[in-house]
């Protein structure tokens, strides 16, 4: 099999008749999820977990086994080896290169050195570090089962000779303006992921695009739009279309089923943006209720941001972010559990704090009762 030669951009071939009802129903949705994000005061702080459930499942899709909650404990030091903390590495990574992106988009737009820098911490101290973290490949790769040879492949990506010419069409085109945003987002991550141009982790990269994209093009008031959860659920779907771009040249075909699930997942996120502010705002009250402090919006954030913790932990960022006593958060932390708000995983013992959770947090971030 010959290496695959990408499509100049902007897509020529697009069939606006079929792709335009898609694109206003898309725009729609994702205008309705944008007004509910700007109408939170601290989104990074309420949504950040639906920040780890993306990055649970874009992970997932390359074959990462672990659960939002699993990640979690593994950050309060309840996972510490095996297989499992592993994946969760992985995971981890992912979630910081989202955060390191946020803050890097405040000031400059997506260029190659930023999407090498997310690939070096996506790829830092895991089982990719050996493919060059941060570095676009110089080698002939290719896409098929275990083993197979070049010939054997199911997809073999452009010529690394060639890739840098790609790569810059590709950054050139995500500063011009098409038809579009939707439809540019679509063509953008599409041809990067056609471009494979990094030894692993291509994927995860790609998807962590779209959110950036869509917020630099001010489609999005933040860039928090998580769109793994569709193509974790449509995997198969969502390889095939993008192989079918490659095989016949069906760009049409992508972008209506990229347009699909802008719409559906839109509606997904509206929904759980809407829970999660309305647990945060019945929290305010509750902890207020059972705490009688005035601290209750900066507890209730510090919960909100890491739902399964350390109590020592807490404490600390307490006193260093807020100047309150150290002795002031375990009563506070008491009163909460005596309220049933939060729960205890794991008491504590001698040195060891005890570890408590959020459970209807946790359990609306993984869609399930898991706590």
């Amino acid at each position: 099999m010959q290496p695959y030669i990408p499509n100049a951009l902007p897509i020529t071939t697009l069939d606006y008749r079929v792709l335009l009802p898609l694109v206003g129903q898309a725009n729609a949705a994702l205008a309705r999820y944008d007004g509910l994000l700007q109408g939170i005061p601290n989104a990074a702080v309420m949504l950040s977990p639906l920040t780890t459930q993306e990055a649970v499942l874009s992970s997932k899709i390359e074959g990462t086994q672990a659960t939002v909650d699993e990640v979690l404990e593994q950050e309060a030091g309840l996972i510490k080896e095996g297989e499992k903390y592993e994946d969760i590495r992985e995971i981890s990574n992912y979630r910081q290169a989202l955060y390191s992106a946020r803050e890097y988009l405040k000031d400059y737009p997506i260029r190659l050195s930023f999407v090498r820098e997310l690939h070096r911490i996506l790829m830092s101290s895991v089982r990719g570090q050996d493919k060059t973290p941060g570095a676009f490949r110089l080698d002939q790769n290719w896409i098929g089962r275990h083993g197979c040879t070049m010939e054997q492949a199911s997809f073999v990506p452009p010529n690394p000779i060639q890739l840098p010419d790609h790569l810059q069409d590709w950054e050139h085109y995500m500063d011009s303006d098409d038809l579009d945003f939707l439809l540019q987002t679509a063509v953008v991550h599409a041809q990067f992921e056609l471009l494979h141009p990094f030894k692993d982790g291509n994927g995860r990269i790609g998807r962590i695009l779209i959110p950036l994209f869509l917020y630099q093009k001010r489609a999005l008031s933040q860039p928090m739009f998580y769109l793994s959860e569709y193509l974790e659920t449509h995997r198969e779907d969502y390889y095939q279309r993008l192989k079918a771009i490659s095989a016949e040249g069906d760009w049409n075909g992508w972008i209506a089923f990229f347009l699909q699930a802008i719409t559906t997942q839109a509606a997904q996120n509206s929904t759980r943006v809407s829970a999660i502010q309305a647990l945060y705002e019945e929290m305010k009250l509750a902890i207020q209720a059972a705490t009688h402090s005035q601290y209750t919006v900066h507890v209730l954030d510090a919960i909100f941001s890491k739902p399964i913790f350390r109590s020592s932990d807490l404490t600390a960022q307490m006193h260093k972010e807020f100047g309150i006593h150290e002795k002031t958060t375990p009563g506070l932390l008491r009163q909460m559990k005596e309220a049933g708000i939060l729960r205890e995983l794991q008491s504590g013992s001698g040195r060891r704090p005890a570890t408590l959770c959020f459970p209807r947090l946790v359990n609306l971030a993984e869609g399930r009762e898991v706590l």
